[in-house]
């Protein structure tokens, strides 16, 4: 049996030749296209480090300090403060807000499904989400600072329920910020969106989707070629790849000099390729979600489709990839209402905190 990564490669590599060949054949844009078959619905296999096993009482450890403020340097910002339920669990604002009241550089995305990237942050530089954990618990986000994480820890070990759990659920290790950060992934990684109106499709439900969402989704799969970048059934191309996969659409980059550009996974990779080049984010959740990017300029749902529709922002990395596809009023609304079948049901629940 392939392994996740292979499969994944390969779909891409497949649908960019699928799509390659048909814009060499493309009839005029007015020509109406078919739907395509109904796509496989299964999610691939999560994979859980073997450091890091999911029991039960380590995800009720982990759900309690996702939503606890006592994190952060000022008491004030928690892991749920930029993911929360009011805004498709990605962020309120264009750039995230951290401990203090400090604006980031970045927008927080959407938290469903985050389990099944291999690269996080926008830029990749984090090859786990334990590592990824720590990061937002040390930088700016929650603002302790790398270099003050186990002092931080010794203090949040004296909370008595606290210091109960850490004991039963890492006997051997305790309250450390390792463990914490364990703790809060085996939490994130249950937070699965599957059972979305196009996932009801998927599976044979044809009522599932209004005769719209179907044609939006015929032209997401087709003419848009959409999926290139956002493959079902994750909607990230990038979603199962070592290392993610990043492509430069030109935002942010627009009446900038290049030294007042984010420059994305440059700035990890040092590779030419990856200038201005940022992580493809999944579209699950994505109605609810706005505003969208890596820097939250794309202030509605109608605006972001249209954008990459039609070709995204030039600039001098810019992936041939994204293309005018010469959409219509009309298809670009389509679109817009089959990507409102990828909304999440479930919402993220306030736990009772330990004292």
């Amino acid at each position: 049996m392939p392994s996740t990564t292979k499969t994944t490669r390969a779909f891409v590599i497949i649908l960019f030749i699928v799509f390659a060949v048909a814009a060499c054949k493309r009839k005029p844009v007015e020509e109406k296209v078919a739907p395509p078959p109904v796509a496989p619905a299964a999610f691939p296999e999560l994979k859980i480090p073997q450091d890091n096993p999911q029991t039960p009482e380590k995800v009720a450890l982990g759900h309690q300090l996702f939503f606890d403020a006592r994190l952060s340097v000022d008491g004030t910002r928690s892991c749920y403060s930029c993911h929360q339920n009011e805004h498709g669990n990605g962020g309120e604002t264009p750039l995230a807000v951290g401990a203090k009241g400090k604006q980031l550089t970045r927008h927080s995305p959407v938290i469903w499904n985050t389990a099944y990237f291999e690269a996080f942050y926008w830029d990749g530089r984090s090859g786990s989400l334990e590592a990824q954990a720590k990061g937002a618990w040390g930088g700016g986000n929650m603002g302790v600072g790398a270099d003050n994480l186990a002092k931080k820890a010794v203090r949040l070990a004296k909370i008595r329920g606290y210091k109960k759990q850490f004991k039963s659920v890492f006997p051997d290790e305790g309250m450390t910020p390792d463990t914490i950060a364990k703790a809060i992934s085996a939490y994130e990684r249950t937070l699965i969106c599957n059972d979305t109106a196009y996932d009801r499709y998927a599976k044979g439900d044809a009522n599932a989707l209004t005769e719209q969402q179907k044609q939006g989704w015929a032209l997401f799969m087709g003419k848009g070629q959409c999926a290139v970048c956002h493959a079902p059934p994750l909607f990230s191309s990038a979603m199962g790849v070592p290392g993610g996969l990043y492509y430069n659409a030109g935002i942010g980059t627009a009446g900038k000099a290049d030294d007042q550009i984010d420059v994305g996974r440059y700035a990890v990779s040092e590779q030419d390729a990856d200038w201005a080049a940022f992580k493809v984010p999944s579209l699950r959740n994505v109605s609810k979600s706005a505003p969208y990017f890596h820097d939250g300029s794309g202030a509605t749902l109608p605006g972001a489709v249209k954008l990459m529709a039609t070709g995204g922002i030039a600039n001098k990395n810019k992936t041939p990839l994204l293309a005018d596809r010469g959409l219509s009023a009309e298809e670009l609304d389509a679109l817009v209402a089959f990507l409102g079948a990828l909304d999440c049901g479930g919402t993220l629940q306030q736990p009772v905190l330990p004292k």
